[in-house]
């Protein structure tokens, strides 16, 4: 087995088509098909399946995929002592995060990444579902992601470091009625107007058990996924939101207040999440190090 066989395996899972791996790996469609088909005559099961239009891998691709990550891992740290060796140069680190943890967390790496000794760092900001995520990895060296908690784990192509677990607690102004309670319970909401993520990310779910226990369904008016715009339309409409604890930033917005939840406990973890491989390197290590530091100073 070559190791271009095995990265255009491991690719076609990650990425899901012919197409997006052979440009991903600037490469046609047919040199991928053509890898993927030497490492078949190689392997006594069947690796890919028909999917409709497009290739998928079966059980024993995916597995066979999976051993991949461990070939490149072990490339990347031969590659790393020999950098080592030579002398590494420091380099950039690609970090990509959802909107609400890269405006708390983005100018402090920023400012952190000036010191001479630490890698310089390349931003961008990804507003996707939570299943999504994981993907961003084949582009990004460190994704900072979040997930409802409760809600499945990450995938196991991928490395997970785990940074805070932030609470979700409902916004309000300051002489709406619930604004005078120390705790909110799920009753108390009832027939209220709402300002809710899009459908099919994190905070969707929890929106939905709280009307659940609550005992009605969640009357939305406004769909909006910035927390900093929902903020003010909460501000300016007399709405309530689900909002993190720790990264919504309410100096802007004097009219609102956080109130916790009585029950459920709801909240959401903030994770790191990279490609085993990438791990593997200092500078991406030196990054993280920085971004783990950043995330502890949010809960103060």
């Amino acid at each position: 087995m070559e190791l271009g066989q095995l990265r255009a395996l491991r690719e076609l899972g990650d990425r899901g088509s012919i197409a997006a791996v052979a440009a991903a790996l600037h490469v046609t469609p047919s040199s991928v098909s053509q890898q993927i088909s030497a490492l078949q005559r190689q392997s006594a099961a069947p690796l890919t399946f028909r999917d409709g239009r497009r290739t998928a891998l079966t059980d024993a691709g995916r597995a066979l995929a999976l051993a991949a990550i461990d070939v490149e891992v072990a490339l990347e740290r031969a590659g790393q002592a020999v950098a080592r060796f030579q002398g590494d140069q420091l380099g950039t680190v690609s970090v990509t995060a959802f909107h609400s943890v890269g405006l708390a967390v983005f100018g402090p790496l920023l400012a952190a990444c000036r010191r001479p000794d630490l890698p310089g760092v390349r931003l961008s900001d990804f507003d996707v579902a939570q299943e999504d995520f994981p993907l961003l990895t084949t582009d990004h060296d460190l994704v900072l992601a979040h997930r409802l908690a409760g809600s499945p784990a990450w995938p196991r192509s991928v490395r997970v470091e785990p940074l805070l677990y932030e609470p979700l607690d409902i916004a309000v102004r300051h002489d709406h009625r619930l604004a005078s309670k120390a705790t909110i319970e799920p009753a108390d909401l009832r027939d209220e107007d709402w300002v809710a993520v899009h459908d099919g990310f994190p905070l969707t779910q929890a929106l939905a058990l709280i009307a659940g226990i609550g005992g009605n369904e969640a009357r939305i008016l406004h769909r909006i996924n910035e927390f900093a715009v929902a903020a003010s339309v909460v501000e300016a409409s007399g709405c309530v939101a689900l909002m993190p604890r720790y990264t919504t930033d309410l100096r802007d917005h004097p009219e609102l207040v956080l109130r916790p939840l009585a029950y459920p406990g709801l909240g959401r973890h903030i994770d790191c999440l990279a490609r085993p491989e990438t791990l593997e390197r200092a500078n991406a290590q030196a990054v993280l190090a920085q971004v783990r530091a950043i995330a502890a100073t949010l809960t103060g």
